[in-house]
């Protein structure tokens, strides 16, 4: 822990150096609240190029990790609680890099050598700026040193010239004497200022050139930070929408934006130095236009360093619905530094249509036109000394009402993207300089009801895996290659179960199969295959009355809401037709059972088995009376989860306990729902001959029933839809029927079905 407590006490650029060593990928919190663990851990015992090393190096990342949780349980009080919040968040993004390396080691150390390697370069770009800013700070000192003994030497041959003058009252002889004297010496002098000069001149031409060059690197330096560095954090923060990586934190990037702004700074005001040395002592020469060729050269590059660190930190929702409270967060990355937040600017939001956004990143809009009106649309910004940001926080915004533009061809209102334009103005350097700033969210799309939702989405998850960087707002190809649809869905369809496990190939292949309507299970059929707009959500799908995305929309939705438990221990197979799945339980035992999303019903997930290939597809409606999980453990001809898994083994931990029967203080017991299949004739997994099955609650599906007491009126064989699928719908109906046989006296009950 010395190490730490040694790195504690470093100020300046070295703190600034250590502070940039930290960021999304090892956060400084960790290195702090684990500095004795980490410093008492042989890391260098761990040879990187060695893969033999690699289970060492998992044990410490293991134990990593588990010291965290550590630490994250004993926090206590309200700092503590924050804390502990954000040491597990941390822990979470350590198992999810532990697990993205053990998915691809090489390309993940690959990519962290990668990573290392340009903050490197950066730090180092920004060292031989320092010392270059450094240098012409010490010329410029040697200049004025020179320039102002020129003057004392200038201000002397003045002081010789007036002696001269006033010789004509002394004597000849006297004046003869002093005369010679005082020309000699001033020859002298003269002889040396014209030397001096030049010499000044050469001085300060060299210096202009310093600058010139020093300028250049800071360009070429501030090309990667804002070209480079922040458009990929902007990138990230777009496909973070769809569900990718956290964009990670903006202290890394502050630190680079704070340095480029001093170091800018510093060399403006070394300019406007030589510039006032130059108007103190003009000489024959270019200086004045270098200089002011100069002083707009660093205008413009602090022009371009202040507007593009005005950022969104926090995006207001994509989907935004009127009506409803939604939140944003901007910064100024180099506010602190530049002081700014000695009169805190306004920032004032507003939303804008596509075409106004295009005009004004065109500049043919000197002021801001508003499609709609934005409830709290004003927020000063606040400094935070301890992080040196400055950012205001918009946490009650509403958006009361929305004007729409005419729409173009088969463009529905969901298509229609919008853009949140944030602005403010401030001055720098005691109003040396005045910036209007603006800045435009990623594109939201507006609705007024939320079965617009599930559309709106499709229109943002399109645009936000598809925008190429430096696009004209909001233009995104008509057509994208299948493997790049498929990366998207992925990550969507990762993040909402928060689970490594995400589509595989055999489900990608399903989908290609459904959105191309395609019958080949090789996927290199797809990977040149083009699928566009129209196809994901705008033409239904053959036979149905909804499109690829909604489908897959609802599965997505059901799977959050209800089933992402069952999803990450592998219990639903998902992407199966009934083809497949019946061909995949051919050859199983009776009571083998899978899980597969519904063709024919968005947001629907079907139970195939062995004995009755697919129940009526259960949907969230059914899932907020009775769990998925219940619904099978009533359904006791269902023994195995495909391939062979016994089902209590898979779903047991899911199961609801079972209600105490006895009365209530009221004097009621309370019924119970359970799931039947009301009676149908098809054998039992082992059947005996001549047996009639039922779908309740027997003790073993072997156990055959030669009475039928008629409890349940019995079926034909029309219960059977079209597709094949048993029509569960009056599964409640059953269930209402049991309790209303529980409210009767069993004799009338018995005598009821005798009569």
């Amino acid at each position: 822990m010395a190490m730490w407590i040694q790195a504690q006490q470093l100020q300046g650029d070295a703190l600034h150096q250590m502070q940039a060593l930290y960021g999304q990928h090892f956060p400084i919190e960790v290195r702090h609240y684990l500095a004795q663990w980490i410093e008492s851990q042989l890391w260098d015992s761990v040879e990187l190029d060695n893969p033999a090393e690699e289970t060492k190096a998992k044990r410490l990342l293991d134990n990593l990790v588990a010291e965290l949780q550590k630490k994250a349980q004993v926090q206590g009080g309200e700092d503590g609680f924050l804390l502990k919040i954000k040491l597990g968040h941390y822990c979470v993004s350590v198992l999810l890099v532990q697990e993205a390396t053990n998915a691809s080691s090489g390309s993940g150390s690959q990519a962290m050598d990668t990573l290392s390697q340009r903050h490197q370069q950066i730090n180092q770009a920004f060292e031989e700026l320092r010392l270059a800013t450094q240098e012409t700070e010490n010329e410029l000192r040697k200049l004025q040193q020179s320039q102002e003994y020129f003057i004392i030497q200038y201000q002397e041959n003045m002081r010789i010239q007036a002696q001269l003058s006033s010789l004509s009252s002394l004597a000849p002889t006297e004046r003869t004497q002093r005369e010679t004297t005082l020309q000699s010496k001033r020859a002298t002098v003269e002889a040396w200022l014209a030397r001096e000069a030049s010499t000044l001149q050469k001085y300060r031409l060299d210096l202009a050139e310093q600058h010139q060059k020093t300028l250049g690197l800071l360009r070429k330096q501030q090309t990667v930070i804002l070209d480079e560095e922040l458009i990929q954090w902007k990138r990230r923060q777009q496909l973070a929408g769809n569900g990718g990586p956290n964009e990670g934190g903006l202290d890394v990037l502050q630190s680079w934006c704070e340095k480029l702004a001093d170091l800018i700074w510093q060399n403006r005001q070394q300019i406007r130095r030589c510039e006032h040395l130059t108007q103190q002592l003009p000489l024959p020469g270019p200086m004045v236009e270098l200089l002011s060729k100069l002083n707009a050269d660093i205008t413009d590059i602090i022009s371009a360093l202040v507007t593009s660190t005005f950022i969104i930190e926090k995006q207001p929702p994509q989907v935004l619905k009127t009506q409803t409270k939604f939140a944003a967060t901007v910064c100024l990355l180099v506010g602190g530094k530049l002081n700014v937040h000695m009169n805190p600017p306004q920032v004032k939001a507003v939303i804008v249509s596509e075409q106004q956004a295009k005009a004004l990143l065109k500049n043919e809009s000197t002021h801001s036109e508003s499609s709609g009106e934005i409830l709290n649309n004003n927020c000063v910004m606040e400094y935070h000394q301890a992080t040196g940001t400055l950012s205001a926080h918009f946490r009650n915004m509403s958006l009361k009402r929305i004007k729409r533009s005419d729409r173009r061809g088969a463009e529905s209102v969901t298509e229609e993207k919008f853009t949140v334009l944030f602005e403010s103005q401030f001055s720098i350097g005691g109003n040396e300089l005045v910036f209007h700033v603006k800045t435009l969210s990623l594109p939201v799309v507006v609705i007024v009801h939320g079965s617009q939702d599930n559309n709106a989405t499709a229109t943002v998850l399109w645009d936000n895996a598809f925008a190429e960087p430096g696009r004209v707002p909001f233009i995104v190809p008509e057509k994208v290659l299948w493997p790049q649809l498929c990366e998207a869905l992925d990550m969507k369809y990762k993040a909402e179960m928060h689970s490594g496990r995400g589509l595989s190939d055999d489900n990608l292949v399903f989908l290609a199969q459904k959105a191309f309507s395609s019958s080949s299970n090789n996927s290199d059929d797809y990977r040149s295959m083009t699928i566009s707009w129209a196809q994901f959500n705008r033409e239904s799908l053959p036979g149905r009355n909804f499109t690829f995305w909604q489908w897959f929309d609802g599965v997505v939705e059901l799977m959050k809401k209800h089933l992402k438990p069952h999803w990450n221990d592998g219990a639903i197979l998902g992407f199966v037709n009934k083809q497949q799945a019946q061909d995949m339980l051919m050859s199983k035992p009776n009571g083998t059972f899978l899980l597969r999303f519904s063709d024919s019903e968005i947001g629907g997930i079907t139970i195939a088995w062995r004995l009755v290939w697919n129940l009526l597809p259960y949907t969230t409606k059914d899932f907020s009376i009775r769990s998925l999980a219940d619904r099978i453990s009533d359904l006791n001809h269902l023994l195995y989860l495909y391939p062979d898994r016994p089902k209590d083994e898979v779903f047991a931990k899911y199961y609801t306990p079972p209600l105490c029967m006895s009365k209530a203080v009221d004097g009621y017991v309370k019924p119970q729902i359970k799931q039947v299949v009301p009676e149908f004739t098809t054998p039992n997994p082992e059947p005996s001959a001549g047996a009639t099955a039922f779908m309740d609650q027997t003790a073993s599906p072997s156990v055959t029933h030669p009475n039928n007491f008629n409890v349940y009126p019995p079926m034909a064989d029309g219960m059977l839809d079209p597709d094949g699928d048993f029509d569960l719908e009056d599964t409640m109906d059953v269930a209402r029927h049991v309790e209303e046989l529980l409210r009767r006296p069993m004799a009338n009950q018995w005598n009821s079905q005798q009569s």
